[in-house]
């Protein structure tokens, strides 16, 4: 017997000694991500919860990529996150509009800058602040540190050091560096300034620009406008002493290159006549009778914060015609660096940049000056309560919250860094845009592929609600995406009124009256005959064929479309009834199903039927099972089905979980080819761990992407209680089963909603290659919201 309270024997578990050559391709795994050249490396994120991934994340693992840099030090961009990573550095010493306040007090603004960095262009920062007011302690330190980064972003540090600093570092350093106080506001306002004077017809070489404020960020931005093309001659800088002119004394060579021969001395006096006012001063420093006797059409830009130069009231009101921006979000044409640094990094870390250039500037400059003129995505407009942006005197500049700023000035900066020799990793652009919408989130991700699959077989896509303000605007967008031609439905002069207001162009949309449309009967003795024994008679059929929803249906019906994309502002039902009674479904298929694609940030989902059938039966789930793996090949994916029920595999006997087992049963019948099982509970459908340990046995050997419910409660109400509450963004309903492309959004839809489903829709319509026959519904009572 074993003594009482006596310690059981324990035993020494071993590690596995595994050759070097297997620890060192796992590692390889690990810490590389296969890059080549002309592509962008990115070091995917890899598991620590094991003793097995510690061993390989450190010791003794992580010595073989040690090994691998020591042999070539421009490894350690393949083997470590160097590529995305910024310091952000300050000593403290100008710190917004609060002057010297030290590096502890300036840490919540460098804090900041990381978040900026991380939410725009999802880079990584350290932020550092320094106690080192020499200049040349700043240098040495960021010297030392750039081993460790990929480039260095100086914040909030006094002229004149800020320029010897950046200057000195340039010089000295291979990689980016860049002082945001001195550079960001001169892009960003150099871009606003290209449209303000596109706005008021001027050129901007012989406009006169009056500085209030000669210190880093009013130096720099003079000299952007120069690159941009400003006439050196006609810039005018007013500091706290007054003009800066030729007659004063001890002025530093940054000031004394834009000194003036001139007898004025205050800002007022050199106001007069202006065609610009810049402000990068303080509070109040521009009057109303400062701007009341500038040039026609004057262009202030107000930028000091909290507080501007002037306030916009206070500029409209002396001059009705004046053009304004500031620094503030509370007020249209917020110049703000946000849209600058984060995408200028962006772009300069993806080519390797060894520094960020003129050139590079000047391409951020252009691509946001570019991008202003473009209509506004209607998720940009959200963010700002719904207010419509269109570029004029109120929209001279993209906002910060448009997705589209990193993906056009990203790829500028690095299409510069390239074509000026600076970039050691050149990469092919149009590739790396797609790259840079994939950092937006998976979501944008698999529309972009989609969209960019559409784009090689437009069609003519009919939009039945075309008088609708939503539908309007995505016809416009459809055109721009170059995924067809849109088809607007509805009173012509309605249409174009709404167009005008919206100030939308239809270049590229047609736009039809079914009332006055020259085959009208015809369609109607086509609807006819396709539903006489349903009811109708000819007098019907010609009534119903005038609703845009039938008319647009018998245009696809008759090829005269290729596919139709409706119910904006209807009820899921009352959209699909039309199509059915038209359409029709595919040959052999007894109910359509309606399929919502979730997607995660790192899984990609799709969850069916959640628009249609209230209470499948066993054949019918079998049916959506089928139509939905099809549909996830075309895409390129390989479906793996889970049958959602209560039950696992026969854990709980009832005919609801019964149903489901036969369904599994009817489509491995029908269709071998298909990976299916259950009928399975919702965590053993996507759990890997449960279907190993558990279910060893299941044909399932990889968690299912594809999940097929027992009714429509449950569907519909998992997709969007996963939208709601568990981060997923739904993209569809994608409709199912019909004999020619025809899908039904929900009521609501966004012109982005619109604008994905035109592009599946596209590309659903290249897949059919052959004439269905009609197959009429025979369950009604199946649709339903």
């Amino acid at each position: 017997m074993e003594r009482a309270g006596r310690r059981p024997e324990m035993k020494t578990i071993e590690l596995e000694r595994e050759p070097v050559a297997k620890i060192r391709k796992e590692v390889a795994l690990r810490y590389h991500s296969e890059g080549r050249p002309g592509k962008i490396e990115v070091i995917p994120t890899k598991p620590c919860a094991t003793q097995r991934d510690l061993s390989l994340a450190y010791t003794p693992g992580v010595a073989e990529p040690c090994r691998e840099i020591e042999k070539n030090t421009e490894a350690v961009y393949r083997y470590t996150a160097r590529g995305n990573l910024v310091a952000v550095v300050s000593n403290g010493t100008a710190v917004l509009g609060l002057g010297n306040i030290g590096p502890e007090a300036s840490k919540p603004v460098m804090e900041g800058k990381g978040v900026l960095f991380k939410r725009f262009a999802d880079i990584e920062v350290f932020d550092i602040e320094i106690d080192a007011a020499d200049p040349a302690d700043v240098i040495r330190f960021c010297e030392m540190l750039a081993p460790t980064v990929g480039g260095i972003n100086l914040e909030d540090i006094k002229a004149p050091e800020c320029f010897e600093i950046e200057d000195t570092l340039k010089e000295r350093l291979d990689i980016p560096v860049f002082h945001d106080d001195q550079h960001g506001t001169a892009i960003i306002s150099g871009a606003a300034l290209i449209n303000a004077l596109e706005l008021a017809g001027k050129k901007i070489d012989e406009v006169k620009v009056v500085f209030s404020g000669a210190g880093a960020s009013a130096i720099a931005t003079a000299n952007h406008y120069v690159r941009l093309g400003a006439n050196p001659k006609n810039l005018w800088f007013a500091d706290s002493k007054g003009v800066i002119s030729t007659k004063r004394d001890n002025l530093t060579p940054t000031k004394a290159k834009y000194a003036q021969d001139t007898d004025l001395e205050t800002l007022a006096e050199a106001a007069v006549g202006a065609d610009v006012l810049v402000g990068l001063s303080v509070g109040g420093m521009f009057t109303p009778e400062m701007v009341k006797s500038m040039a026609d059409d004057p262009i202030v830009f107000a930028m000091a914060n909290p507080d501007p130069e002037i306030l916009p009231e206070d500029a409209h009101a002396a001059r009705d015609d004046v053009i304004m921006a500031t620094g503030r979000s509370d007020y249209p044409n917020q110049v703000n660096n946000v849209l600058g640094f984060p995408f200028i990094f962006r772009g300069a870390l993806d080519v390797r940049a060894r520094d960020i250039n003129d050139e590079m500037f000047l391409a951020a400059t252009y691509a946001l000056a570019e991008l202003a003129k473009e209509d506004v995505p209607e998720s940009v407009a959200a963010a700002y309560e719904g207010r419509r942006l269109h570029f004029g005197r109120e929209y001279l500049i993209p906002t910060p919250f448009d997705h589209r700023v990193l993906i056009r000035e990203a790829s500028a900066v690095a299409e510069a860094a390239i074509r000026t020799g600076v970039a050691r990793n050149p990469i092919d652009i149009e590739e790396y845009r797609g790259q840079l919408e994939a950092r937006l989130g998976p979501a944008r991700e698999l529309m972009r592929s989609i969209i960019d699959t559409a784009q090689q077989t437009p069609k003519r896509i009919v939009l039945p609600e075309g008088e609708l303000e939503v539908v309007v605007r995505a016809s416009h967008a459809i055109v721009e995406e170059r995924l067809g031609t849109p088809i607007l439905l509805g009173d012509p002069d309605v249409i174009r009124e709404v167009a005008e207001r919206e100030e939308v162009d239809l270049d590229g949309v047609e736009i039809l009256d079914p009332r006055s449309f020259g085959s009208l009967e015809a369609y109607a003795a086509r609807l006819f005959d396709r539903r006489k024994r349903k009811g109708i008679t000819h007098d019907s059929a010609l009534r119903k064929i005038k609703d845009p929803l039938y008319f647009g249906a018998m245009m696809v019906d008759a090829g005269d479309a290729d596919t139709l994309v409706a119910g904006a502002n209807l009820s899921y039902p009352n959209a699909l009834r039309p199509a059915l009674q038209v359409v029709g479904m595919e040959p052999g298929v007894k109910s359509v199903a309606g399929l919502f694609m979730l997607v995660f940030q790192k899984n990609l989902y799709f969850f069916a039927d959640t628009t249609v059938s209230i209470d499948p039966t066993p054949e019918d789930m079998a049916e959506t099972a089928i139509l939905t793996a099809d549909f996830v090949r075309r895409l390129s994916i390989n479906p793996r089905v889970g049958m959602i029920s209560f039950s696992n595999f026969g854990s709980a006997r009832h005919p609801e979980s019964e149903k489901v087992r036969k369904a599994v049963e009817i489509v491995k019948h029908l269709r071998p080819d298909i990976t299916i099982d259950g009928e399975m509970q919702a965590d053993t459908a996507v759990v890997e761990d449960i279907l190993r340990s558990r279910y060893p046995f299941s044909d399932l050997k990889r968690p299912a992407n594809v999940l097929v419910f027992p009714n429509l409660t449950a569907a519909n109400a998992s997709y969007k209680l996963l939208t709601r509450l568990g981060g997923a963004t739904a993209i569809g309903p994608v409709l199912l089963g019909m004999a020619k492309p025809v899908h039904l959004l929900q009521r609501g839809a966004t012109v982005e909603d619109i604008t994905n489903l035109a592009a599946i829709s596209v590309v659903d319509a290249a897949h059919r290659g052959h004439e269905a026959d009609v197959v009429e519904v025979t369950k009604a009572e199946s649709i339903t919201a």
